[in-house]
């Protein structure tokens, strides 16, 4: 499972740097443009998922700053976003790198903030979370990228493996 989740830790990381790029090429107008999407913008959602990976990692290590609502705006400015994103991303792939088969396999505990209890179950699953929850609404981006006039692009985790992702599958 530790070469599974070093996968799409790597993959998350290819695939925001895709995106990042298409974004990127956009006005500001297009950029915060409320599209009807769950956050409403790609500023917003693509905010949502750095807000979200930091609340992840905090739980997962203990470590680092976790924003206590998941619609925090981190950053106002699209070139802070990014260089925060890939610092997210590098530490994501990093925590991927340290994990054994024993930590993923054992239980995990934390308590969400949209329900403030305690939950308990194998730090995997949560792991696992954290990459659909990232495709999930890379997936709502690439939706409002094209809405606004952006090119569609291939994002697909087959695509990483037949392209970058080939170091993973030893």
């Amino acid at each position: 499972m530790r070469d599974h989740y070093r996968m799409l830790a790597a993959y998350n990381a290819w695939a925001n740097r895709i995106l990042y790029e298409e974004v990127g090429k956009l006005d500001d107008i297009a950029y915060r443009q409320n599209l009807g999407a769950f956050f409403g913008s790609l500023h917003c959602t693509l905010n949502h998922l750095l807000t979200a990976d930091r609340i992840w990692m905090k739980r997962f290590t203990g470590e680092g700053d976790a924003p206590t609502s998941l619609d925090t705006i981190l950053h106002e400015d699209f070139a802070g976003l990014r260089a925060a994103r890939q610092a997210q991303d590098a530490r994501l792939s990093a925590f991927a790198d340290s994990l054994t088969e024993e930590r993923i396999a054992a239980d995990f505990t934390y308590s969400p903030l949209t329900n403030p209890t305690i939950v308990t179950h194998p730090l995997g699953p949560a792991l696992a979370h954290v990459f659909n929850h990232q495709t999930h609404h890379r997936g709502q981006c690439h939706g409002m990228l094209t809405a606004v006039g952006g090119p569609s692009i291939t994002l697909d985790l087959i695509y990483f493996v037949r392209t970058e992702g080939t170091v993973f599958m030893k």
